[in-house]
């Protein structure tokens, strides 16, 4: 213990507390929670790549009519993401999570009654706004009640649940849709949110380092770390966190764009983006391309299923890598390899079981990439800018999210192949792996 921890009355660093803990019960139940938020945003997220076939056989459109369908819900998620990190470094983690996930799950809800694609087109707006202010903020949440021995471990766990809530819908979809219709996968995305919802008000705790950052009282301090040690808490006389008097600055801007973290948060966007091109063109566009090549539409929703679930087992993986190893250089061969299997994914279409295979892996190589980004921003970060730099991250590179939707309606549309539209891949998974790589080199500072 260090001597904060064995006098009473004297200041506690809430960092080196959390970190000379076990893990505890506590603990753990914010990880459930917030792995259970990042589940069900992305089967929501996942959700319209899903369900476009069915939408469009039975509305009689064209595939390249659903483009802004496909669209609206990643604009939402920009200003859903961009916004909310600044009000969660100002007003707190849990009340902006709570309000996103009523948001996303009230407005996906609302998506499965619409009867045509404007409307549908601005319901998925908003609910995209929910959804990209859940994301950043229970990594943020999440990170700031971890041991650094296990930080990158645990988020990139709780982010899995993403590619699980993707390859979920999934699943769910190949079942659901043929008996029931697309508005099943939009009503269970809409439904299990708002239950979740009353469970996060009753059950998840505040961030004790926001908490003392914020002034906010030794008493909600206390309150907050008393389950992880409670003799230890109780000989506190106060609270302080490493990063508190290294940064100064109260404007968050300031803090992610100062002169330690300002390059770094440049090359985390870039990184974020490309990664998300790759991510969302093979989301949006996998299952369609599949129907085009012969698959059936379970065959379809499977393989694009399989693409997603492959991030799931390799997130775990990816984590333990990086409390180990250089984290750049990890997430950087993760992108490198994720280009080579999409292009290897174009040249397999004569076998389905071959196709199937390396659908997986390059899902394992690129989705276990960008589970680990929310992790290497959130340790990057100090704790008065950390849901800024997170959210901000996410926000900018879901513009590489909306681009990645819409080359792959552009480019099918100009008559592209299958092969050449996932060799196209091999610039954005380049580009990202220089940019993370570059970015271990120039700046590497660890706000812990």
């Amino acid at each position: 213990m260090n001597q904060a921890q064995t006098n009473v009355g004297k200041s506690l660093d809430v960092q080196s507390f959390i970190n000379q803990q076990p893990l505890s019960r506590y603990q753990w139940r914010v990880v459930l929670l917030c792995f259970l938020i990042v589940f069900l945003d992305g089967l929501d997220t996942a959700a319209m790549g899903f369900i476009a076939p069915a939408l469009s056989q039975e509305w009689g459109i064209d595939r390249a009519s659903l483009g802004p369908v496909m669209s609206a819900a990643l604009i939402g998620m920009v200003f859903g993401a961009l916004g909310s990190g600044p009000l969660a470094d100002r007003f707190g983690r849990k009340g902006v999570l709570v309000g996103a996930v009523l948001v996303f799950g009230g407005f996906s809800l609302a998506s499965a009654y619409a009867t045509n694609v404007d409307q549908l087109l601005v319901l998925r707006f908003l609910t995209g706004l929910g959804l990209g202010a859940g994301m950043p903020n229970a990594t943020t949440l999440l990170s700031e009640y971890t041991p650094e021995r296990l930080k990158s471990l645990l988020v990139t766990s709780m982010f899995c649940g993403f590619n699980l809530g993707m390859a979920g819908g999934g699943f769910i979809s190949a079942k659901m849709i043929p008996a029931y219709g697309w508005h099943s996968l939009l009503v269970i995305g809409g439904v299990l949110p708002l239950l979740l919802a009353l469970v996060l008000i009753a059950w998840l705790p505040e961030s004790a380092r926001f908490l003392v950052v914020r002034n906010r009282g030794s008493d909600k301090v206390r309150k907050a770390l008393s389950p992880i040690a409670p003799r230890l808490v109780a000989e506190a006389g106060s609270f302080s966190v490493p990063e508190q008097k290294a940064v100064a600055a109260r404007n968050v801007f300031a803090v992610i764009f100062s002169g330690t973290y300002g390059l770094g948060t440049v090359l985390l966007w870039l990184t974020y983006f490309m990664g998300l091109v790759i991510v969302y063109l093979l989301t949006s566009w996998l299952p369609t391309l599949m129907r085009d090549s012969g698959a059936s539409m379970e065959q379809a929703a499977f393989i694009g299923a399989l693409f997603q679930f492959g991030g799931v087992l390799s997130a775990v993986g990816v984590g333990w890598a990086m409390d180990r190893f250089n984290p750049h250089k990890v997430i950087g061969l993760f992108y490198l390899l994720a280009g080579v299997f999409a292009y290897a994914v174009g040249q397999s279409l004569g076998n389905i079981t071959l196709l199937a295979t390396l659908v997986l892996v390059a899902g394992m190589c690129v989705n276990g990439a960008q589970s680990a980004m929310p992790s290497l921003a959130a340790r990057f970060y100090p704790t008065q800018g950390r849901a800024t730099g997170v959210s901000w991250m996410l926000g900018i590179g879901r513009f590489g999210a909306i681009l990645g939707a819409w080359s792959g309606a552009t480019l099918l549309g100009l008559g592209w192949s299958f092969e050449q539209v996932l060799t196209a891949l091999l610039v954005p998974a380049g580009l990202a792996t220089v940019g993370v790589i570059v970015k271990g080199l120039v700046s590497h500072a660890d706000a812990t």
